[in-house]
C-alpha cells in the first residue's frame, strides 16, 4: 500500500503544479513555463517518492513497465488506482485555489484539461492530436524504460525523464495541451466536464498504446541493453 501511495501524493504533484501553472499563470509564464512546471514537478515527485515506488505517476508507464515485464499485474492495478486518485485530488485542489479569485470562472479558465478541435489551443484536428499522443507517449516512456534500467547510470533517471517532459510540452501544448499520461487528462476533465469529458477517451487510450508500445520494444529486447 505505501507504494500505490506513493503514486497518489507524486501524481498529485505532477498535476498540481502542472496543471496549476497553466491555469494561474499560463498569461504571464508561456508555454515554456508549462512546459518547466511540468517537468520540474515531475523530477522533484521521481526524488521524492522514486525510492518507494519508481514514481510511475502515470498509468500509461506503469502499463509499459509491466508490459516490459518489469512489474506485477495486480501491482499495476494498485498503481493506476493511486495515480487517478492522486489526479482528481490535485484537480479538485486547483479549483478550489483558482476559484478564489472574482476573475476565475470553471467554463472559461478550466482546469488545464487537454483536447483538441475547433476552440481548443492551436485547433488541431483528430488525426494530429492522435498521432502526437501516441508518438510523445511511447518517446516518453522509451527514455523511461531505458534511464531506469539496472545498466543505465545511477541517479540521473528523474532527470533525464523530467527533461524530456519539459520537451514534450514545448513541442505539443498547443496540439492537445499534452497528455502522455492517462491520470493528468482525468482528473481535471470530470471537474470541467462538457467538451473535455467527450474528448477524455483519446487521452485514455492513445497514450496506454503508446505505453504498451514502448514496453514490447524492451519486451521482446529491442531495445533492451546487452
Amino acid at each position: 500500500m505505501k507504494k500505490y501511495f506513493a503514486e497518489l501524493v507524486g501524481t498529485f504533484i505532477l498535476v498540481l503544479f502542472g496543471c496549476g501553472t497553466a491555469v494561474v499563470a499560463g498569461d504571464k509564464v508561456g508555454i515554456l513555463g508549462i512546459a518547466f512546471a511540468f517537468g520540474l514537478a515531475l523530477v522533484g515527485a521521481a526524488y521524492g517518492i522514486g525510492a518507494i515506488s519508481g514514481c510511475h505517476i502515470n498509468p500509461a508507464v506503469s502499463l509499459g513497465v509491466w508490459t516490459a515485464g518489469r512489474m506485477k499485474l495486480a501491482d499495476m492495478f494498485g498503481y493506476w488506482a493511486g495515480q487517478c486518485l492522486g489526479a482528481i485530488l490535485a484537480a479538485w485542489v486547483l479549483f478550489v485555489i483558482a476559484s478564489g479569485t472574482a476573475g476565475y470562472s470553471l467554463a472559461a479558465n478550466g482546469l488545464g484539461q487537454d483536447g483538441w478541435g475547433p476552440g481548443y489551443q492551436g485547433e488541431y484536428g483528430l488525426a494530429s492530436a492522435i498521432v502526437f499522443e501516441f508518438v510523445a507517449t511511447l518517446i516518453f516512456i522509451i527514455v523511461i524504460l531505458g534511464s531506469t534500467h539496472g545498466k543505465a547510470p545511477n541517479g540521473f533517471g528523474g532527470l533525464a525523464i523530467g527533461i524530456t517532459l519539459v520537451a514534450i510540452h514545448i513541442f505539443g501544448i498547443h496540439i492537445t495541451g499534452v497528455s502522455v499520461n492517462p491520470a493528468r487528462s482525468l482528473g481535471p476533465a470530470l471537474f470541467v466536464g462538457g467538451k473535455a469529458m467527450a474528448q477524455l477517451w483519446l487521452f485514455l487510450v492513445i497514450p496506454s498504446l503508446g505505453g504498451v508500445a514502448a514496453g514490447l520494444l524492451f519486451r521482446t529486447k529491442a531495445l533492451e541493453p546487452d
